[in-house]
């Protein structure tokens, strides 16, 4: 099935946040005792020496460019807001390593821990030990156990997004009908899971043609994987009109599969990706649509509303945070704005 030319749709991202990277002043220090040694721990100093408070921002891993990227806003927001942000996490998509990082900040007696992660049943008895001894703790990108958090940081409506997915799918295939397969990253990421399956639930009633041949694939958010994942799913269902990927690096892989493939004609990929790194793939039509925000958007945001929770600050519906925007608040639940379709039409218009 030829894919139907893409319209170019653009919803309006979030703010991105101007010279982050060149303002951002970074001292590397040692990590805690007990994590691995490939976890660098880096921590941004406030302006005018103030430390009043500091405050953890866990990814789910570092070294890869989304979180690279939430690093320069987390940094920024530290600095504009006169904390001291320590960015740190795991060198892989490892629960059990953020559990030992959460102990070793707890031991240091931190103010506040933001974590996204990597398995949000298993870091419940640690970030409820933090609660416990008076740590503020937030989640971002990912959800935590609602019970253990002041506040839950959504980068987008988890709903929207699962269902641009499949208008997306169906947009680029050109067919409401046909095999298709998902690629994820960590199979126990809840913010994946809950695109995932909100996405199918709206496809059972919109698209009820279309069939997912598999259950979902984890990548363990390596587009290395990604890639050879692809590549069986290529060779076992020859019929897929689309695979989609959930978490950063599974659409990059998935586009190197079908590229090397020459299948840019027949399977439409689409999926959460930067779009500096989407941008070769998005040019030769081996990947259709990135799907994202501005993740430095998100980590300024993290910390901007932790140190709300520490002054007691009321966080509100509406409420209009510097360099991110209005936000949506609803119960715990933080929602930053919607989110950008990426094509190779509006790629070169966001610098990240």
């Amino acid at each position: 099935m030829f894919k139907k030319a893409i319209s170019v749709m653009l919803v309006l991202v979030m703010v991105t946040l101007v010279g982050c990277s060149a303002a951002t002043t970074t001292a590397t220090t040692a990590a805690p005792a007990a994590t691995t040694a490939a976890a660098a721990e880096t921590t941004a100093a406030p302006a005018g020496g103030s430390e009043s408070y500091t405050i953890v921002v866990m990814p789910k891993l570092i070294g890869i460019p989304y979180f690279n990227r939430s690093q320069t806003g987390a940094e920024q927001a530290g600095k504009d807001l006169g904390v001291n942000v320590i960015y740190n996490g795991p060198s892989v998509g490892d629960a059990a390593q953020q559990v030992q990082m959460i102990e070793d900040y707890i031991t240091q007696g931190v103010d506040a821990i933001c974590v996204a992660p990597n398995d949000a049943a298993a870091l419940t008895p640690v970030l409820q030990k933090a609660k416990d001894a008076g740590i503020k703790v937030l989640d971002w990108d990912t959800p935590a156990e609602k019970s253990v958090v002041e506040l839950s940081v959504h980068q987008i409506d988890d709903k929207e997004l699962a269902q641009v997915y499949y208008d997306q799918l169906v947009e680029i295939a050109g067919t409401d009908s046909g095999n298709y397969a998902i690629i994820t990253g960590g199979l126990s990421a809840a913010n994946l899971n809950t695109w995932i399956d909100l996405g199918a639930e709206y496809a059972k009633t919109k698209y009820p043609n279309l069939k997912l041949v598999t259950d979902k694939i984890g990548s363990d958010e390596s587009a290395d994987i990604a890639y050879q994942k692809s590549l069986d799913l290529i060779k076992t269902y020859p019929d897929l009109i689309g695979i989609l990927g959930y978490s950063t690096p599974a659409p990059l892989g998935i586009a190197k599969a079908v590229q090397e493939k020459g299948l840019q004609d027949k399977i439409a990929v689409l999926g959460t990706a930067m779009p500096t790194d989407s941008k070769p793939y998005l040019q030769d039509g081996s990947l259709d649509a990135s799907l994202l925000w501005d993740p430095a958007t998100l980590g300024y945001l993290t910390v901007y509303l932790a140190k709300a929770v520490l002054d007691g600050t009321p966080v509100t519906d509406g409420m209009d945070v510097p360099n991110v925007g209005k936000i949506v608040v609803s119960g715990k639940d933080v929602v930053m704005g919607p989110p950008a379709v990426f094509t190779k039409e509006n790629v070169d218009n966001y610098p990240f």
